[in-house]
């Protein structure tokens, strides 16, 4: 999960897989694959950094999990 700001400044968290598209015009607008629709403080390279630091957090931890444990 990520957490974002709504334009009315409450924090939430959103899962970034379900994000089917993103718009900046000038509100960052998201559009989730179920239809629903968030308009977000955050700029869309701001987005797009936390989704690539929440898919390395993944990853990481997928790697930690499948690393051979020490005895």
């Amino acid at each position: 999960m990520i957490t974002l700001t709504r334009l009315d400044h409450t924090r939430f968290a959103v899962n970034p897989d379900l994000i089917e598209r993103v718009h900046e015009s000038p509100d960052t607008t998201l559009h989730m694959v179920d239809g629903r629709v968030y308009n977000v403080e955050e700029s869309l390279d701001e987005l797009i950094d936390r989704i690539v630091a929440y898919r390395a957090r993944v990853l990481a931890a997928a790697s930690a999990l499948s690393a051979p444990s020490e005895s």
